[in-house]
């Protein structure tokens, strides 16, 4: 086990690299330019969100799943905006090398299943992999059509990409989608239909993406970004599922952790380690949760609710194994960055037993065993110092 454990951690570790790759986009705010990570994240948002209007047959899961993968090869290959002049065919055959790449740090049975999921994707010829593509058209386009004051060059690239470009073909695939952007370009507001009514929860969830965290990026350049966690720790739990007790869906634990932090665009993010005051920060975040999920149709503001209160709660066996990857993702970071947030907060091996290695035990006992005999390493050297 701890070999095969180790790959996964040494492939988790390695995409966290996807959060270094900028994007043309600019978050709504157009204060920076996206990251491919956080882009990630938000399209799975997309997924779940949009979920009743996907064709009957459509398995959002394996279109979340597409989602999380889809842009990793950028981690090798860099971001190809598609209004530039490029080699397509040799973008292609550099994607296909990295893919195979990146997959083969897993275990031969994982490398492979992420392989061909994301060669599903890129096809474009099954049901799932049309969903999650329709969905990796419109959301660029949105995030600049939403913004409070879009840039004109970037409108121009919408309707451009509208009109004979990649995103041409929504007027038959999604055609709710391409008559909300085009009424948006001419500075409509677009009619009521079940797609826009989720858009306005979709363009507030852009603000994830400026809530910033006390852990830093494996790289050490900056801390990183609410949004951008949780599409990490959704592959988290995607790669290290055989941890988890057998009564456990994986695929509702993602759900789980891809809302989990929504709720900091009001509260904020509340660092482990920090000094908290948990009842009003629990009040904060119920306040954030009934405002931001309510900004759906009723069916899914209560769905998400729900999500979000067992997540909190940890006391399924669902939220139990979420929670325990939520709190397993910082310490692989921090050792790998030399003590990262633990530095800063002074942050004692009893704590972490306490804060830490309680949800873990309780949730995914084997990363326990694989997590504790490193940092008991850790803090014995750090004593000595």
């Amino acid at each position: 086990m701890t070999n095969r454990l180790s790959a996964q951690i040494e492939f988790l570790k390695r995409v966290d690299r996807l959060k270094s790759v900028n994007r043309a986009n600019f978050l709504l705010d157009q204060s920076r330019a996206e990251n491919a990570a956080e882009h990630s994240w938000q399209l799975a948002l997309w997924a779940l969100v949009m979920q009743p209007l996907a064709d009957e047959g459509v398995s959002i899961d394996r279109v979340i799943r597409m989602l999380l993968l889809h842009d990793l090869v950028e981690i090798i290959v860099g971001d190809h905006p598609i209004h530039l002049q490029t080699d397509w065919q040799a973008v292609e055959r550099a994607e296909q090398a990295a893919a195979s790449e990146l997959f083969d740090l897993l275990p031969e049975d994982q490398a492979e299943a992420c392989l061909n999921l994301w060669q599903e994707f890129e096809a474009d010829q099954t049901q799932d992999a049309r969903f999650a593509k329709s969905l990796d058209r419109c959301q660029p386009m949105f995030q600049v059509l939403c913004a409070a004051a879009p840039r004109a060059d970037h409108k121009a690239i919408v309707q451009d990409n509208l009109n004979g470009g990649r995103a041409a073909y929504l007027k038959t695939e999604f055609p709710d989608a391409y008559t909300a952007a085009q009424s948006l370009l001419i500075g409509d507001t677009p009619a009521q239909t079940s797609f826009s009514a989720r858009l306005g929860f979709l363009a507030e969830s852009d603000q994830l993406k400026s809530v910033y965290r006390a852990s830093r990026l494996l790289s050490g350049e900056r801390f990183e970004n609410s949004a951008e966690h949780s599409w990490h720790i959704m592959l988290y739990a995607w790669i290290l599922s055989e941890y988890a007790a057998r009564d456990v869906s994986i695929d509702r634990v993602l759900q789980m952790l891809l809302l989990h932090d929504v709720v900091e665009i009001d509260a904020g993010d509340n660092p482990i380690h920090g000094h908290v005051d948990h009842a009003a920060q629990e009040a904060e975040e119920q306040a954030a949760a009934e405002r931001l999920f309510g900004m759906l149709p009723d069916n899914q503001k209560a769905t998400f609710l729900s999500l979000w209160h067992e997540f909190e709660a940890a006391d399924s066996p669902d939220a139990r194994f979420a929670k325990a990857v939520d709190r397993f993702q910082a310490p692989v970071g921090n050792l790998a960055t030399g003590g990262g947030s633990w530095v800063d907060y002074d942050v004692s091996y009893a704590q972490i037993e306490t804060r830490v290695g309680t949800p873990v035990k309780r949730g995914a006992p084997d990363l326990w065993a694989w997590l504790q005999p490193q940092l008991d390493a850790y803090f014995a050297a750090t004593a000595t110092m």
